[in-house]
């Protein structure tokens, strides 16, 4: 019996000396690991202070002039809510697909979400705040306080700049083709009647 053990322990001996097969250079492998926090510390470009880059753009926007410094890939609408603080003009769903976001620019109706501010030096640009003058209400807004063309109201300035570039824009007198020109401005309430009947009031004021 005492053969037998002797015999075996000698065996574990062996075993513990001869390395495991794949495991040659582990201890190398550990030795290198122990210098992995050095490395990580070491400078990397990702550690760097982050650089970046501004354009210089001039706007005006509801009659103000405003000189800035923006990312080149800010969006009017980010500029609009972020750097000048006109938040009339909502963010919905940030493709151009529902149009929340219309104001004017040089006049003509656009996605604030697909333009890119810097592409507008010199340009002028009107959102739902600069459309009252002097205290008065323009007439699509009038319009759709007497029609009650809103619920929620998170479209409604949308719906009203483009309602009010109806106002100069060609147009056909129908009812279908108020729907068509304002068919890309949504309203998930459903008050489209109300819309309709705000805009054909609007425009028989003008007319």
């Amino acid at each position: 019996m005492s053969r037998l053990m002797v015999r075996y322990v000698d065996q574990m001996d062996e075993t513990a000396q001869s390395p495991a097969p794949g495991r040659a250079g582990a201890g190398t492998t550990v030795a290198a690991a122990s210098s992995l926090p050095e490395i990580a510390m070491c400078p990397t470009p990702a550690s760097q202070p982050a650089m970046f880059l501004s354009t210089k753009v001039g706007l005006t926007v509801n009659g103000a002039r405003h000189e800035l410094r923006l990312d080149p890939r800010t969006t009017l609408l980010d500029c609009l809510r972020e750097h000048l603080a006109l938040a009339g003009t909502k963010k919905g769903c940030d493709h151009g697909q529902c149009g929340a976001c219309t104001v004017h620019l040089d006049g003509r109706r656009v996605n604030a979400c697909l333009v890119l501010a810097a592409t507008l030096d010199g340009r002028e640009v009107t959102t739902v705040e600069g459309l009252a003058r002097d205290g008065q209400l323009h007439p699509v807004q009038a319009a759709f306080l007497e029609q009650d063309a809103y619920q929620c109201g998170y479209c409604t300035a949308g719906q009203i700049m483009s309602a009010a570039a109806l106002l100069s824009e060609p147009c056909g007198e129908t009812d279908a083709d108020i729907r068509e020109a304002m068919s890309g401005n949504l309203c998930r309430c459903g008050a489209y009647q109300n819309i309709l009947a705000a805009v054909r009031q609007a425009r028989r004021g003008i007319a």
